[in-house]
C-alpha cells in the first residue's frame, strides 16, 4: 500500500469503526476456533485497521499485536487497545523478531501488499515453530450480496466490475499456505452477513471516503440496487462470505 492509499484509509478510520470495524466476526470466530488460541497465547493482526479484532482478542485474554500502514487506523486501534502493542507498517516488513507469535491473523489485508508471496514470508518469519497462520478474505464476488451493489457502480461509471483476485477464489488460501512451506490444517467459507439500518447508513458505509457531492449523486445507484435486499423495517440486510485458510509452521 503506497502512501497515498494508507491517507485515504487514515482518513475514514472512524468511519470504518463504525460501519464496518466487526463484520468479519463470523470469519474470526472460525480462525479461532480452528487455531486453538486461547488465554496468553500471543496474537498477531497484520493489517489490524481500527482494531475491532485486537479488542475481540484483548477481551478473550490472548495477548495482541498489530500492524497497518494507516495511521490513522494505528492511532484508533491504540486508543481501543491500549494494552496491544500496534505498529505503523506494512506486511512486508514486520518488526518483531523471529518466531514471536503463536498465531498470526491477516484479514482482508494481503491482498494490498506489493509482493504477496513476500509478504507472507514475514508471517512465516515470525510465527514460533508449531504456530499457525491464518489468512482470511472475502469469497468470490458471486457470493456476496455487496457485489451486486459494487457492480450498480462500476455500470454506472462505465466500468467493468474489479475480477476476483487469487485469495477469493476456492483453493486460493490453501495454496498460498503450502507454497510458504506450511500444512493446512483447517480451511472453509463463513457467512458474514452486514446490516444497515437505513438508507442513509447504507449509502455511508458503501460510499465510505467519498465526499459530500459524490455521495448525493450515487445515493440513488446504491438504493435501487440494494433493493433485493430491503427488510421490513427499511434496512438492509447483505449475506456475504469469507473465505479462510489455517496452516501450521512446523515445530
Amino acid at each position: 500500500m503506497d502512501g497515498a492509499d494508507a491517507a485515504r484509509w487514515s482518513a475514514v478510520a472512524d468511519g470504518w469503526a463504525e460501519l464496518w470495524g466487526d463484520f468479519a466476526e463470523p470469519a474470526w470466530t472460525a480462525v479461532l476456533d480452528a487455531s486453538g488460541a486461547g488465554p496468553g497465547d500471543r496474537v498477531l493482526d497484520v493489517g489490524c485497521g481500527s482494531g475491532d479484532l485486537l479488542a475481540h482478542l484483548d477481551r478473550l485474554g490472548l495477548t495482541t499485536a498489530g500492524i497497518d500502514p494507516a495511521p490513522g487506523m494505528v492511532a484508533l486501534a491504540r486508543e481501543r487497545v491500549p494494552g496491544s502493542d500496534i505498529q505503523v507498517g506494512g506486511a512486508e516488513q514486520l518488526p518483531w523478531p523471529d518466531s514471536t507469535f503463536d498465531l498470526v491473523i491477516s484479514v482482508n489485508a494481503l491482498q494490498f501488499a506489493d509482493d504477496t508471496a513476500d509478504a507472507f514470508a514475514e508471517l512465516v518469519r515470525v510465527t514460533r515453530p508449531g504456530g499457525a497462520i491464518a489468512i482470511v478474505n472475502w469469497a468470490e464476488g458471486d457470493r456476496n450480496d455487496l457485489d451486486t451493489i459494487e457492480a450498480a457502480l462500476a455500470e454506472e461509471a462505465g466500468e467493468d466490475p474489479r475480477p476476483d483476485g487469487d485469495l477469493r477464489l476456492p483453493g486460493g488460501h490453501e495454496h498460498l499456505l503450502e507454497e510458504g512451506g506450511l500444512d493446512v490444517v483447517a480451511s472453509g467459507i463463513v457467512e458474514v452477513p452486514w446490516h444497515a439500518a437505513d438508507d442513509d447508513t447504507l449509502v455511508r458505509a458503501i460510499l465510505l471516503g467519498e465526499d459530500p457531492e459524490t455521495l448525493t449523486e450515487l445515493a440513488p445507484t446504491v438504493i435501487a440496487a440494494a433493493e433485493p435486499f430491503r427488510t421490513p423495517d427499511n434496512g438492509y440486510h447483505l449475506v456475504n462470505h469469507f473465505r479462510f485458510g489455517l496452516g501450521r509452521k512446523a515445530g
